[in-house]
């Protein structure tokens, strides 16, 4: 990880085409601003946590119901002697 210092109006660039400022710095946090090309997505860190972890979940619970579904229609194979 690189870790710069810098003050409210000053910009780090990342590759050609993303520019990253310190817009303001306050006791509440640090508010940037990010000018970059609309097909870079952007998102904050916490979301695409999130959004893997729902993922995830939803994944699972369609494994166990399609393993439900097999396990019900396996059952039903025994108890009708199929």
């Amino acid at each position: 990880m690189l870790v710069l210092t810098r003050r409210a109006n000053e910009s780090i660039v990342i590759g050609d085409d993303i520019t990253v400022t310190v817009l303001a710095v306050t006791p509440g946090g640090v508010r940037i601003g990010i000018d970059a090309p609309r097909d870079k997505r952007i998102n904050r860190a916490e979301i695409v946590l999130a959004v893997g972890d729902a993922n995830q979940e939803a994944a699972q619970t369609s494994s166990d119901d399609e393993a439900a579904t097999a396990l019900l229609g396996a059952l039903g194979r025994l108890s009708t002697g199929s």
